[in-house]
């Protein structure tokens, strides 16, 4: 299994946290801070904030098909295409998962699901000197997370 990329988005729609992983043949870097050079399947790829943009678009786009086509009751869960695979999760106080993977993974809501209580909730919620909002686009800065997020995707792959 291999993850390329994760999100998380608040409920005003900001991404408020951005990871990039490289593929196993190259070194790990950052989305956190700007734009970054990344390879993948040989062609080289400037990772931007436009990409959680897109990824954000796609999403709601996919999640209100699903709800109009299937009612209420059914949830957007993932899609692959011939690329990436990718995965979402949304907790009751509209904070959005999603991450990205190869496309021979199974279904990643249980993992999302344990990083947003063992992880987010742990070191973001519960940290007083975290701001509840984060508004104007401001993300998380929470060095406790990015580590534990860090060791908890690298013991996946």
């Amino acid at each position: 299994m291999v993850v390329y990329s994760f999100y998380i988005f608040d409920r005003h729609t900001e991404c408020i946290y951005a990871k990039t992983w490289l593929p196993q043949s190259s070194s790990a870097s950052d989305n956190n801070n700007g734009p970054t050079t990344t390879t993948t399947g040989g062609t080289l790829r400037i990772a931007s904030a436009d990409d959680a943009k897109l990824i954000f678009g796609t999403v709601f786009s996919l999640r209100n098909m699903v709800r109009k086509l299937g009612g209420d009751d059914d949830a957007f869960v993932s899609f692959r295409t011939a690329h990436y695979k990718l995965h979402y999760y949304e907790t009751a106080s509209s904070l959005r998962l999603v991450m990205l993977t190869d496309t021979a993974t199974l279904s990643m809501r249980n993992v999302l699901h344990q990083i947003y209580i063992n992880l987010w909730v742990e070191y973001v919620v519960k940290n007083p000197l975290s701001p509840v909002e984060h508004k104007g686009g401001a993300g998380v800065k929470n060095e406790l997370f990015e580590l534990g997020l860090d060791q908890f995707i690298r013991g996946l792959m």
